[in-house]
């Protein structure tokens, strides 16, 4: 780049432009006045950089009357703030950030547009956040100026931002948006400039594995989203999540990454979504999608089946899992049932498995058991809330009492689903971590960034990279390798990045000299 007078990221004499007043734009105008920057706000809306301005004005004062910040500070901020009647105004910032609408079109024109007005030495940053940096700056006169700089809504609470290189931005660019980002208060990550950078691309695994559970009729929405949030911790299941952020919003975005990775089978979306966006379905905002909500945005209540108190007189426990039976056996012996020490189940006793990436079927053909009298449960994950039960296609009525009745004597919720390679967590945490695991491999962001991002940018209870320590890569490999061999589906091949670090015994955060 040319040379410049650009001040340093935490200089009171920056003067950052944002084009775009929505609700990303206001809260990025929001942490970089507050960060002390010189702020112009720009809108191809008539009145819209104005009515940005006063609202943003507003939520200053309610921050100070809540206590969060001081009288002084806001109104400093305030006076920082400069909404402009056209873009022409934007002359003499040092950084500009649109945040307009998601069409390539659009931001390469507004770049266009903006480049006749400002010197080649201003930063122009895109906040795209599934559009080719490169692409956008494609046919510019001073491409390695242009950079993503990607924030998460809402901006002031969302503590994440990817800075983006498209393959001519100069690296100085990103540099400078890393520490600016840092400046503002958020964690900073560098990400290449490939489909979904690295949170939407990492968040792959769990909206599209979940929908691939739905596809497969192995259980119910309300019993999937339970599932994921009681066994595995996550905040919101797959489809309160996708409620929450619209289909008309999630689905397109879902299949413009599976389309511009080539139809990559990790990545590819189910009808179901695309069906409920056609229809409408598309979440709170409209008062129906997976779930219904009332005026006031709540959601319908759905309880867990009443409890069923039928016990087994005996239970057998598979040990071809050692470590797995390990945790199922204290909660048989709580119940006071018997758990019987041999290695053939006698006439009438029920049978548990410990599936880990094969489904219960497997488990009872490989062990020479009665599918009648056979069930599966998940025992890789957290068995304090919920239990999730699985059944073979032949288990008989009667033990599936037997079975609900023994894992929920204790009151902890009890989730039965069809026989599934992988269950339901397995099979989704797996996912995540895999393709976690091959944004390491393509080298899009070192793994510390991969796992600071996921955390911050999707609320996962762990790092996906650091998950997979946690689990085990080999544990990993498994359900993985399993899910391939049931299902025959390419989506579930382990990454080469999984593969060699679980055969060296290294962590999944090890990164190669």
């Amino acid at each position: 780049m040319q040379e410049n007078n650009r001040p340093e990221p935490t200089s009171p004499d920056l003067v950052v432009g944002v084009v775009g007043c929505g609700v990303m734009g206001r809260g990025i105008a929001q942490i970089a006045v507050l960060a002390g920057a010189r702020v112009r706000l720009a809108d191809s809306r008539a009145g819209a950089a104005a009515a940005a301005r006063e609202g943003l004005q507003g939520t200053l004062t309610m921050l100070v009357e809540k206590g969060k910040l001081t009288e002084d500070r806001a109104l400093a901020a305030v006076d920082r703030l400069q909404a402009c009647d056209t873009i022409e105004e934007l002359a003499g910032c040092h950084v500009v950030v649109e945040a307009i609408i998601e069409e390539l079109g659009a931001k390469k024109t507004l770049f266009a547009s903006l480049e006749t007005i400002l010197g080649p030495q201003v930063i122009l940053a895109t906040n795209t956040s599934s559009l080719s940096v490169t692409a956008i700056a494609a046919g510019m006169q001073h491409p390695e100026r242009v950079a993503g700089f990607h924030f998460f809504i809402p901006v002031p609470l969302m503590k994440i931002v990817e800075a983006v290189g498209g393959l001519l931005t100069a690296p100085e660019v990103v540099d400078y948006l890393l520490a600016l980002g840092k400046h503002w208060g958020h964690t900073t990550v560098r990400a290449k400039d490939t489909p979904g950078f690295i949170v939407n691309h990492a968040g792959r695994g769990f909206s599209t594995e979940g929908m691939r559970v739905l596809a497969e009729d192995i259980t119910s929405v309300p019993t999937l989203d339970k599932i994921l949030r009681d066994c595995a911790g996550f905040k919101l299941g797959p489809c309160e999540l996708m409620d929450l952020t619209a289909l008309d919003v999630s689905h397109p975005v879902m299949e413009s990454i599976y389309h511009q990775y080539y139809e990559e089978p990790r990545f590819r979306p189910q009808g179901l979504t695309r069906q409920m966006m056609v229809a409408g379905m598309v979440g709170r905002k409209v008062g129906r999608g997976f779930y219904r909500y009332d005026k006031d945005g709540k959601k319908e209540a759905c309880p867990d089946p009443a409890p069923v108190s039928t016990l087994p007189s005996r239970v057998w426990l598979s040990r071809a899992r050692p470590e797995l039976a390990g945790r199922v056996a204290p909660l048989i012996a709580a119940a006071g049932v018997t758990l019987e020490d041999s290695a053939r189940p006698s006439a009438d006793a029920l049978c548990i498995v410990t599936p880990l990436g094969d489904d219960a079927t497997a488990c009872c053909v490989r062990e020479g058991l009665d599918g009648r009298r056979t069930v599966g449960i998940e025992s890789l994950f957290n068995l304090t809330r919920r239990r999730v039960i699985m059944t073979t296609p032949a288990t008989d009525a009667q033990y599936r009492e037997m079975a609900l009745g023994l894992f929920g004597v204790d009151g902890a919720a009890v989730s039965i689903i069809r026989d599934s390679a992988g269950l339901v967590a397995q099979r989704v945490v797996a996912h995540i971590i895999n393709i976690a695991c091959d944004i390491a491999q393509q080298g899009i962001a070192s793994p510390p960034d991969i796992d600071r991002a996921v955390t911050l940018g999707l609320g996962y209870p762990h790092g996906p990279l650091a998950w997979g320590d946690s689990l085990g890569a080999g544990t990993v490999m498994t359900i993985l390798t399993n899910l391939q061999q049931q299902t025959g589906d390419a989506r579930y091949r382990p990454s080469a990045w999984l593969q060699r670090r679980a055969a060296l015994g290294l962590s999944l955060q090890h990164t190669e000299i």
